[in-house]
């Protein structure tokens, strides 16, 4: 498969609940310009965040125009990742509940503010689309990516191309049920993955565990405020050897080994890539979950598979929707 050429350029746009990250990178995926952040501030409604998404794409392009010695005309178009559900078709951010939009046209808004052509696509198919691209899942033809912070997001690909189903919500991995009547989830089910293993999830347990009086050095590393934990502080106990905190992060493992070892069953991939803060945990989490794995999943898919942590932390968003923009308006995956 052909690249596009290197002298052409795609500005890539990852828009959080919390933060907008926007880069440009040159269409063949090898370099990369004007990478910037900037605080998403939700409140000041949906004119208020696109605007700010289009002043950083327009920076972003002027930046690359300076440091590449190129034209404006270099500029393909932009790629946008947000939260969901879409309407791929339409371009439309039908609900994305942490930024309280609804039916919000983003793909064309953002066509109207920066001149520039635009593709839309869910956030975690865009972090799956970028490690696959230029990540830890290169090469990889079937892979399964899941991302790991507030919440659990997905991204499926299948020889190659993303998988959206019939009604643009394939991936919502972390709503499949490990446990018919286990914790209740913000989705409103019970027994989610995401209620177990989410950042949230994690920082939750780990305040249950303390209620029973166990012994640990967690409220030391927030000042005595308990409320203050998450799950970053709990890698960092884990680290230092704390008992509580490393069964929470081999429980975290059985979980998403035991979610992982559903999807392989299903799926058959030869890749899957984790993402997000819990790869903080290193191989206090990836070791017991893949023996989980191993133990849950037929031998087969098991052999068949790489489990590996995301290698591009803060920009697969942004590298992903550059992919998906190529694949969007070629026609075919990015090469």
């Amino acid at each position: 498969m052909t690249a596009l050429p290197a002298n052409q350029f795609i500005v890539g746009v990852d828009l959080g609940g919390t933060n907008i990250v926007v880069c440009a990178m040159s269409a063949d995926g090898s370099r990369q310009y004007g990478l910037r952040s900037e605080p998403t501030a939700a409140h000041e409604g949906a004119d208020g965040v696109i605007a700010r998404m289009a002043r950083m794409v327009n920076d972003a392009v002027s930046d690359t125009m300076r440091e590449a010695g190129v034209s404006r005309e270099a500029f393909l178009g932009v790629g946008v990742g947000a939260p969901g559900p879409l309407d791929r078709e339409k371009g439309i951010v039908l609900v994305a509940p942490n930024l309280n939009w609804h039916n919000i046209p983003l793909r064309d808004r953002m066509t109207e503010l920066t001149g520039l052509a635009a593709a839309l696509d869910n956030d975690a198919n865009c972090a799956t689309y970028g490690e696959w691209w230029v990540g830890a899942a290169k090469g990889a033809t079937n892979v399964i990516g899941m991302t790991i912070g507030t919440g659990i997001g997905g991204g499926i690909i299948l020889d190659g191309r993303l998988y959206h189903g019939s009604s643009d919500v394939a991936g919502e991995i972390g709503h499949t049920t490990i446990d018919q009547t286990g914790r209740r989830c913000g989705c409103g089910n019970y027994g989610c993955l995401e209620a177990y293993a989410s950042g949230t999830a994690i920082a939750e347990r780990a305040r249950e565990a303390l209620s029973f009086d166990q012994q640990s050095i967690l409220p030391e590393l927030v000042n005595g405020d308990v409320s203050k934990i998450t799950a970053a502080t709990v890698y960092a106990a884990a680290a230092q050897s704390d008992a509580v905190a490393i069964e929470i992060v081999r429980d975290t493992a059985r979980f998403l080994g035991t979610g992982i070892a559903n999807l392989l069953n299903v799926f058959n991939p030869d890749c899957v890539v984790i993402a997000g803060g819990v790869t903080q945990a290193g191989e206090a989490l990836f070791v017991p979950l893949r023996q989980e794995v191993r133990r849950r999943a037929f031998k087969p898919a098991v052999d068949a598979c790489r489990i590996v942590p995301g290698t591009l932390p803060g920009t697969a968003g942004v590298v992903g929707a550059v992919a998906t923009f190529i694949a969007q308006h070629t026609g075919r995956p990015p090469a």
